[in-house]
């Protein structure tokens, strides 16, 4: 909001303390990029230096390749970084873009993200249901876990998608909401 002096409404303030949890969340999963970097670095190092190849650092990759875009997509949905048709969506005024965010949230992102849980949960619950692991004998023990990202990345896309629906709805109010 401009106004400091203004106090939020209850649902601008959820969506205030979503965007916080999911750049809290966000942040947090960019460091795995970090990670990525210095174990693939070791992967090939080991690999053309000495001859060493190991499952475990290779998945660890993937794992944290996943848990890096799964976790921070909501927080790069708040700050604006997905795709648009910057087009139209460039030129807009703001209630346009409100417009556009409002419905693009309500009849795209929100309604996906449930059927993406609705289907993904059996799959993450079989996997929980015998611990699941890797294929690989030497492979990490926890591929559960990284079936649960799936949730895990439906349930902050769509709380951001809330976010996001209760922002433009104030904007199409005529509030001064912080875009």
């Amino acid at each position: 909001m401009s106004s400091s002096a203004r106090i939020p409404s209850a649902s601008q303030a959820f969506a205030e303390r979503i965007d916080r949890l999911n750049a809290a969340i966000g942040r947090g999963a960019a460091w795995l990029c970090l990670f990525v970097v210095v174990v693939q670095f070791a992967v090939v190092v080991l690999r053309y230096a000495f001859g060493f190849g190991s499952v475990r650092l290779s998945e660890s990759i993937v794992y944290a390749h996943a848990g890096l875009f799964m976790l921070a997509s909501a927080w790069t949905l708040a700050a604006g970084g997905h795709v648009r048709v910057d087009v139209f969506y460039a030129e807009a005024s703001p209630r346009v873009r409100a417009l556009v965010d409002l419905c693009g949230s309500l009849l795209l992102l929100l309604p996906f993200m449930a059927v993406l849980a609705w289907f993904a949960m059996p799959y993450v619950s079989r996997s929980w249901a015998i611990l699941e692991s890797s294929r690989e004998t030497s492979g990490l023990p926890a591929v559960f876990l990284l079936k649960t990202l799936i949730p895990a990345f439906a349930l902050l896309m769509a709380l951001q998608g809330v976010s996001q629906a209760i922002k433009a709805m104030a904007v199409l109010r005529g509030a001064d909401a912080a875009r």
